[in-house]
């Protein structure tokens, strides 16, 4: 850190949505309680459509945990707002209930925020799957809102993102709890915040993000597509640069072939084709409709190498 007292250092709030995984929910906590950072940390646990535990909650001062129920609207989205207007932090960081923080985290990117003066930073991350460990680590010239759009850039993970207050409910905005099903929030969140400024990053990972466990929620290939459609229409860039577009119909294509709906696949692959023919997902969307490959094959394949579709 520096050699800011540690009274002078800024409280930090993290939001912690959760739902039904006690167990991974105990070992999340235990990292952002466990943080090497001197400044005060509020964690605001927030369960979405259970009720809450508040067996958890704990009183000290400098290390607080709170814990809430999401009186916003059902889902992720509304359970990250819901923490977010609970809590005190002058700032706002968010962890999912089954990742972890490294014990650095904190006051590495407290020290680039006051640094760079910057309103967000994020930090690289381990994927964790099936045994294996991937590092994953994004540069600040890819947290640009054309290199967003064009690439989901999965280092900038939710649970790297530490953000100003002020920031969060002003500049850049809330979550948006219009999305169907939460479907990409954290998309959709990250690209308003590079359009309101650049976004600092700390180049190593110092998030463990656990890919394969149960879900925040099931996955519904109908609400990818929704979701998709939802943020094509709500972000012009993504209709507009021929990358993105190729993108984001090429998900809703693989969405469409796992949901069996052969024509509609064929139609929004030909589509990512013609926008982009370097887009791999129009050639594996033809392998999947002619049954040469599975939806649950292809997201095990990807995850293994600590990607997404």
């Amino acid at each position: 850190m520096t050699d800011t007292p540690p009274s002078a250092l800024p409280t930090v709030s993290v939001v912690v949505a959760t739902r039904d995984r006690p167990l991974l929910l105990a070992k999340a906590i235990e990292s952002i309680m466990g943080q090497n950072y001197e400044g005060d940390i509020e964690c605001v646990v927030v369960y979405d459509q259970v009720p809450p535990d508040t067996s958890m909650e704990r009183s000290d001062p400098h290390r607080s945990v709170v814990v809430v129920g999401n009186d916003r609207s059902p889902g992720l989205a509304g359970a990250r707002n819901s923490g977010a207007l609970r809590s005190r932090g002058e700032l706002l960081a968010f962890c999912d209930d089954d990742d972890e923080w490294l014990p650095g985290k904190l006051s590495a990117q407290v020290s680039l925020l006051e640094s760079r003066r910057a309103d967000v930073a994020v930090s690289g991350i381990y994927v964790l799957f099936d045994g294996r460990s991937t590092a994953r680590v994004a540069d600040e010239s890819s947290l640009t809102v054309l290199q967003l759009a064009r690439r989901r850039v999965m280092e900038a993970h939710p649970s790297t993102v530490l953000v100003r207050r002020e920031a969060f409910f002003d500049r850049i905005g809330p979550v948006d709890e219009e999305i169907p099903g939460s479907y990409g929030e954290d998309y959709d969140w990250m690209l308003r915040a590079a359009a309101a400024g650049p976004i600092a990053a700390v180049e190593e990972p110092l998030v463990r993000v656990l890919w394969g466990s149960q879900s925040f929620f099931q996955r519904d290939w109908r609400m990818v597509v929704d979701g998709l459609e939802y943020l094509a229409g709500k972000h012009e860039i993504l209709r507009a640069d021929p990358r993105a577009s190729a993108k984001i119909t090429g998900r809703q294509a693989f969405a469409f072939a796992a949901l069996g709906d052969r024509r509609q696949a064929l139609r929004l692959a030909w589509r990512t084709f013609r926008s982009n023919w370097r887009q791999p997902r129009s050639y594996l969307v033809l392998m999947m409709t002619a049954g040469l490959l599975r939806p649950d094959f292809m997201l095990r394949t990807a995850h293994s190498r600590g990607r997404g579709i």
